[in-house]
């Protein structure tokens, strides 16, 4: 199987260009845990498989490090879109990309070799309904800067679907120790039926966040796109932001725009591929 391995902002994912790769017969969720080993893989927070569409230009499948498939990524959108334009899979630089989440559409801004350097995705209109999220309660409530509470400690936090669910967690001070202490816990919380991403949140101003994450499905990674998103969404409702904001992430910055125009989230930043290769061990087959 050949693959490229690509990061956006240190979120790395082993890329499958599934226009010239038959992955039809293979475990995907097993692949997807062996090729993302750091040891005995190629080492990564995941799979992305990049494939036709009936209903966009082209079709993003992503899996978590654990084999589980999320509905959206936002770094792996970025970097979907670097590969396909600069692989020549398409000569646009506006196009529709189909995930689990709905249909986006990514613009790339390629430097003067030609290679992409930059991408704007509008990344659709966030959802807040408990409902959307989906959690617990009243379908049509929202929990916005709501109390959870996690082993007699208690956060107040927003919950924002981006196409996928955040819990967005509000902090005087994001601490690398509470993140990997609290994170798993609310990802499995009983409010979140199918878990959740968990975004911890330092306020600098109102045009820039400190932004920490835990992934639901791959635990701690230097940058989340989609996260990234909410992280605004929920600090712009709640007055502690405008709608255009700088995320400081651990794997560098994010700018994102909550339009009020429209009511869509702008998110703009970079990709890097990193290496291709040939992945050489035997292939998961299904049962």
């Amino acid at each position: 199987m050949k693959f490229t391995k690509m990061h956006g902002l240190g979120n790395d994912y082993v890329y499958v260009n599934c226009f010239e790769e038959d992955l039809c017969s293979v475990d995907l969720p097993e692949l997807a845990r062996r090729v993302s080993d750091r040891h005995f893989g190629i080492g990564g927070d995941g799979l992305i498989l990049i494939l036709p569409s009936e209903r966009a230009d082209f079709r993003m499948r992503v899996f978590n490090n654990d084999g589980s498939e999320a509905k959206n990524c936002g770094n792996g959108l970025r970097c979907v879109s670097k590969y396909v334009y600069d692989h020549g899979l398409t000569s646009k630089q506006t196009f529709t990309v189909e995930t689990l989440g709905g249909i986006v559409t990514p613009i790339v801004y390629p430097g003067e070799d030609g290679k992409v350097e930059q991408i704007s995705i509008d990344m659709g209109e966030p959802r807040f309904e408990r409902s959307a999220i989906p959690m617990t309660g009243i379908p049509e409530e929202q929990a916005v800067e709501e109390v959870i509470e996690v082993e007699d400690v208690t956060f107040t936090m927003t919950a924002v679907s981006m196409g996928n669910p955040h819990a967005v967690i509000f902090m005087d001070e994001v601490n690398e120790e509470e993140v990997r202490l609290y994170g798993p816990k609310i990802e499995f919380h009983e409010w979140f039926p199918e878990r959740t991403n968990v975004e911890f949140i330092q306020i600098e101003n109102r045009q820039e966040i400190h932004f920490r994450v835990w992934e639901r499905g791959t635990g701690v990674t230097l940058a989340c796109g989609t996260g990234a998103c909410a992280a605004v969404v929920a600090a712009c409702l709640s007055g502690k932001t405008d709608r255009k904001v700088t995320v400081h992430l651990a794997g560098g910055d994010l700018f994102i725009e909550w339009r009020e125009s429209d009511n869509r989230v702008i998110m703009t930043g970079p990709a890097t591929e990193v290496f291709s290769g040939v992945y050489l061990d035997a292939m998961p087959r299904k049962s």
